[in-house]
């Protein structure tokens, strides 16, 4: 086999790799696994001043959610302060969720994270600190496979139930973020080796 040939069949072989992690993670997204759990990890997302975003509030909807029907027993938000912000992904959610008849003393928050990965390690710090068993994840569906993965590197006993309401329902904004979840997620896996 020539140079040529061997960099397309490398090419092809790249191809169809991506397109099986995109397939994998979009498909990963239906999975709903509502059963019941100790708590809720509700991932961080933005926050626009004192208020979640519209995506990280659907996600703080669907904790609640979670909560109110007897799934879960504590809700576990996740986040930490974004730039030039005064307040706390994680303590916004807790607000909110406040607002929203859910007890302050079943409410747990970790505020240092920044990414995916640090959501899911200093939520299992709460987890074990509590003696929790179980935890029911919350992300936007394109997320959730990533987010699963974490959680059994973490020791995690987790389900998924991704938010039926996410935000992201254009193809536009599914495209995008579908593309940015090919790309960590595959960048996360090459971490994971080393």
């Amino acid at each position: 086999m020539n140079k040529h040939k061997r960099i397309c069949f490398i090419l092809i072989l790249l191809i169809i790799y991506i397109a099986y992690i995109s397939v994998s993670i979009y498909s990963y997204g239906n999975v709903n696994e509502i059963v019941k759990a100790d708590a809720a990890i509700v991932l961080g997302a933005a926050a626009w001043g004192d208020k979640p975003s519209p995506v990280f509030e659907e996600r703080i909807n669907h904790g609640i959610w979670l909560y109110k029907n007897g799934f879960v027993d504590n809700l576990i938000f996740t986040g930490g302060r974004g730039e030039n912000t005064i307040l706390s992904e994680s303590g916004i959610a807790k607000t909110y969720a406040m607002e929203n008849s859910v007890s302050g003393e079943d409410i747990f928050i970790e505020e240092k994270s920044t990414i995916t990965q640090e959501n899911i390690q200093f939520a299992a710090e709460i987890v074990k600190e509590n003696n929790f068993s179980s935890v029911i994840v919350v992300s936007d569906p394109l997320h959730m496979k990533r987010a699963m993965l974490m959680c059994k590197d973490y020791g995690l006993e987790a389900y998924s139930s991704p938010t039926p309401t996410s935000k992201y329902t254009t193809a536009k904004s599914k495209i995008s973020f579908l593309a940015r979840e090919v790309f960590y997620y595959i960048g996360y896996q090459i971490y994971r080796l080393f």
